[in-house]
């Protein structure tokens, strides 16, 4: 596999930047904007000090996939990944946005992210062992570790610009943006889910919950930031999928896991990665693009 070089920052000489999140640097393009997502990683709200090679390729391209998919279910920002589609001066940086980067649509985010879950994982499944919820919703006794639930659940929570997302109920959702924006926001979550999911099965992949967001453009619905990627979701292999356990994942899991096994409180500074660690990830978000898009890294790149 050939890697693109890792890009950790990126500096566009003429264009304003309007932001730097944990992955993405965000500029200023008139009425859009140009959203790159860098090869930075974050784990539990940490950003690491070392790039995943092609991750930012990874996720910019899965993202303009599904948006591609999800077209008919609700409107999307996407407008272009084709650099020298953009305006001015971002098409003279093509050697460093090709594949990374992303022309989209301005909106206003709403204060929620939007959590479907279809499986019993990470924090859900401490949560049913600790008292049969997920999000306090009951669900039925006897459910294992990775169990399919018997229907997905829309789970918000509030979107912290530092420190973790806050769970929600969703009565307090529809407190923050509005009852019937929210039942609006809650059916089109569980639809994206739904289909998704029976896409990826296709494909041999399990979904097993997924972080969406949405924002207004007046009051137009935009299904907006990443979508149905290794950041955002949880990828299972079906041929491996065995209740009961962690199951294997090509997604960020990987990365947890590893730094669940170091004496590391969890805050910054981040620990080093091993060159292993780097390398694994790496290989796991390459895994993930082919087998959803059917294109390599190379094809997005070159």
């Amino acid at each position: 596999m050939h890697y693109p070089a890792v890009v950790t920052q990126t500096h566009i000489p003429g264009a304003r930047l309007l932001s730097r999140g944990k992955v993405r640097d965000i500029y200023d393009a008139g009425d859009r904007l140009v959203i790159v997502a860098t090869d930075r990683i974050s784990a539990f709200d940490v950003v690491m000090n070392e790039g995943i090679p092609g991750k930012g390729v990874v996720l910019t391209q899965i993202s303009a996939f599904w948006f591609r998919q999800m077209a008919d279910i609700v409107p999307n920002h996407f407008i272009s990944t084709e650099v020298d589609t953009f305006p001015a001066p971002f098409p003279e940086h093509r050697a460093v946005l090709q594949g990374r980067s992303m022309l989209v649509e301005k909106a206003d985010p709403l204060p929620v992210e939007c959590i479907v879950r279809g499986y019993l994982a990470g924090s859900g499944w401490k949560e049913y062992r600790r008292s049969g919820t997920v999000h306090g919703i009951a669900l039925p006794a006897g459910l294992e570790n990775a169990s399919r639930l018997p229907e997905p659940l829309f789970t918000p929570s509030t979107k912290a610009e530092t420190g973790h997302d806050e769970n929600i109920t969703f009565e307090d959702m529809a407190r923050l943006v509005g009852r019937n924006l929210a039942e609006t926001i809650r059916k089109i979550s569980l639809a994206i889910y739904q289909q998704a999911a029976t896409l990826a099965e296709e494909k041999g992949i399990i979904i097993a919950d997924t972080k969406l967001e949405f924002g207004l453009q007046g009051e137009r619905l935009l299904l907006i930031d990443e979508l149905l990627t290794p950041d955002s979701s949880r990828f299972w292999p079906k041929a491996t999928y065995r209740p009961g356990r962690n199951q294997p994942s090509l997604d960020k899991q990987y990365l947890r896991d590893y730094l669940e096994t170091l004496d590391w409180d969890k805050t910054p500074p981040p620990p080093p990665l091993p060159e292993e660690v780097i390398e694994n990830t790496a290989a796991k978000y390459a895994e993930i693009l082919h087998i959803l898009t059917g294109k390599t890294l190379d094809e997005f790149v070159d």
